[in-house]
């Protein structure tokens, strides 16, 4: 049977460090401690979670959750990232998707999408060379109604089902969530960051609460950490992949109010 040896979380964007220099230093250094443990592990696979911003999912077919089934994925290359190909693992991909449904979650299969900044910087943090086949997992928290974070933590339960009862011997896999924390997008709000709603975010998921903390509602969610922060969904699936309350620990957390968002970073090893 596969196995799921490490579980991260991230905050995927970066924007100029003009008048906050310190602090983007420090998320950086953060980001590329996660890289460094994720080498450490040696994954097989890695499957990613993160958001679409309607660029391959819009309003006119409103996809919740997908997961990526292509042989290789060429990057949108918005941000500036480059649009170089990566692999993917179409076995996996389509096992999951197939096991997805006797677990109760008809995930939809893209053999087209072009994974925007959400996926492609958290693909980047962890594996920028391209060397490790990645499996995309589209959890799309911009939609009109969003999957619920208790919907998002059951994916990645079923997720790490499929991979302890289907996959290869020894097979090691890592799963990463893409995201968060509080931001709100093109809204109009006086909050730029909710660091201490953040900080019980962190708290909860690296003590070994993450199932309980998925009992929120998304109408909670988005008003303490605005619409932005919706995208917790994707280390709520990471969550939901490892061991029932599985403790980790914070890799960084910044408050940056110059970028609008709090920033942050878990790793999970088990």
């Amino acid at each position: 049977m596969g196995r799921i040896v490490g579980g991260f979380a991230t905050s995927h964007v970066l924007f100029d460090p003009a008048g906050a220099e310190e602090q983007a230093e420090r998320v950086f250094a953060g980001m590329m401690a996660i890289r460094d443990q994720i080498r450490r592990l040696e994954p097989d696979v890695l499957v990613v979670a993160s958001g679409d911003h309607l660029n391959n999912f819009t309003l006119k077919h409103q996809v919740t959750l997908a997961v990526g089934i292509a042989d290789t994925f060429i990057p949108l290359g918005d941000m500036g990232i480059p649009q170089d190909s990566f692999r993917g693992h179409r076995a996996f991909a389509e096992a999951f998707a197939q096991s997805a449904v006797t677990q109760g979650f008809d995930l939809v299969q893209v053999e087209e999408a072009r994974p925007d900044h959400g996926l492609m910087l958290t693909k980047l943090i962890a594996d920028p060379d391209g060397n490790v086949p990645t499996v995309p997992v589209f959890i799309n928290s911009a939609m009109p109604i969003p999957p619920s974070p208790a919907r998002a933590f059951g994916l990645g339960e079923a997720l790490k089902t499929m991979v302890e009862r289907d996959r290869p011997r020894d097979e090691r896999v890592v799963v990463i969530g893409g995201g968060g924390l509080s931001h709100w997008l093109r809204v109009p709000s006086e909050i730029k960051v909710a660091e201490t709603f953040d900080r019980h975010i962190l708290a909860e998921l690296t003590e070994g609460r993450a199932r309980q903390f998925a009992r929120i509602d998304n109408q909670t969610l988005r008003a303490e950490t605005g619409n932005g922060g919706l995208e917790v969904a994707s280390w709520l699936f990471m969550t939901g992949a490892l061991p029932d309350r599985a403790t980790g620990q914070i890799v960084y957390y910044e408050p940056v109010e110059k970028w609008e968002s709090g920033m942050g970073g878990v790793a999970f090893h088990v």
